[in-house]
């Protein structure tokens, strides 16, 4: 195992790059700390890949430096590294046997057979396979498969990190859950630095102790999914996390106060509204959001049943506000108003919260 340093990155595929828009990586700093579980999360194109390959050695930075233990590995390949790496498809033999396969990474760096049955047997018995160990791989379902390209990565006991590039990507719905769940588990019984890469934030929030969020090759955010749940620092982690995302609406500077159209809204970081110095915006979560006697005069235009929940669709002049609403709650038919949570109702400043 190792912690994971990432000092002054950046990446772009072009020699030289003219414009910070060409760079597939912008500069970040990120350390991962020993048997720590993270997430890469952001959309397609974003730049997580690109950092995974670096972080593994199949991609040289532009800049910067990659370290295992303080040690520089910048210029190492893949195979110095110790690593091990989970990809979108299922990498297997199709040929071997379900137990040759989990074999293979060891047997391949000539561990003793006694050592070479303990572990596959362990891993088997983790991912549910002990009854398949005599099967061919081929005959596995997807999920199967990708179970034995999990229990590849995870055979080894001398990798520095697992790394997980879209594991579940191929994998039926209904079965994701499982083994969302069952990557966790893994985690917690190997104690591994674990880094999983995803675009889906449900994936990303329920394995990772820490997510790394990801934007247009830059890095918006770091925290726990609790701390971009309740504390986005920039309005795109506010509308990537959460269903629905955020209410993010245009506001204006009146006599010390932030409103919205004319209408003064009480916020948590009102005091740093002194220094704005750019395009604002108030940020506020459905969940935050309520129906009151008197507040933001909206309209309601849609509600939508979702289960537990519903949400509502309202509008205030150009801007659309969501908030959710117990079953069994009340909604107005047409003219309302809505009261946000000044504990949770922060202003950003070009896309970034004020502090």
């Amino acid at each position: 195992m190792a912690k994971i340093t990432l000092e002054h990155l950046r990446h772009s595929y072009m020699a030289n790059p003219p414009t910070e828009a060409d760079w597939a990586l912008r500069r970040l700093d990120i350390v991962w700390d020993d048997g720590g579980a993270y997430a890469l999360l952001g959309p397609s194109g974003c730049g997580k890949t690109t950092l995974l390959n670096i972080v593994s050695g199949l991609l040289k930075p532009t800049e910067g430096r990659v370290l295992f233990d303080d040690r520089d590995v910048t210029d190492l390949p893949p195979d110095q590294r110790q690593i091990a790496q989970v990809f979108q498809f299922p990498v297997i033999y199709d040929t071997m046997t379900v137990y040759g396969n989990l074999a293979f990474p060891l047997r391949n760096r000539n561990v003793p057979e006694k050592e070479v049955d303990q572990r596959v047997r362990q891993i088997a018995d983790m991912l549910d396979l002990t009854g398949r160990l005599d099967s061919r791989a081929s005959g596995l379902t997807a999920d199967g498969k990708q179970k034995i390209s999990l229990g590849r990565g995870l055979v080894r006991s001398d990798v520095n990190v697992i790394m997980f590039d879209e594991p579940l990507t191929v994998i039926d719905p209904h079965l994701k859950w499982v083994l969302r769940s069952k990557l966790k588990e893994l985690h917690q019984e190997v104690g591994r630095t674990m880094i999983y890469v995803t675009h889906d934030q449900t994936e990303a929030l329920t394995f990772a102790d820490q997510v790394v969020v990801m934007n247009l090759g830059e890095v918006v955010q770091v925290g726990t999914p609790v701390e971009l749940f309740e504390r986005p620092e920039h309005t795109f982690v506010g509308h990537f996390i959460g269903s629905p995302g955020m209410n993010v609406l245009p506001c204006e500077l009146a006599n010390g106060g932030a409103s919205i159209d004319g209408h003064r809204v009480a916020v948590a970081n009102a005091s740093a509204l002194k220094q704005a110095d750019g395009a604002l915006e108030i940020g506020i979560r459905p969940e935050f959001v309520s129906f009151a006697d008197e507040g933001l005069p909206v309209n309601v235009v849609k509600v939508s049943d979702a289960g537990r929940y519903r949400i509502v669709d309202t509008r205030l002049g150009d801007h659309s506000i969501k908030l959710l609403v117990s079953e069994g709650e009340t909604v107005p038919s047409e003219r309302a108003y809505l009261r946000f949570d000044p504990e949770r109702t922060r202003v950003y400043c070009d896309s970034r919260v004020m502090t």
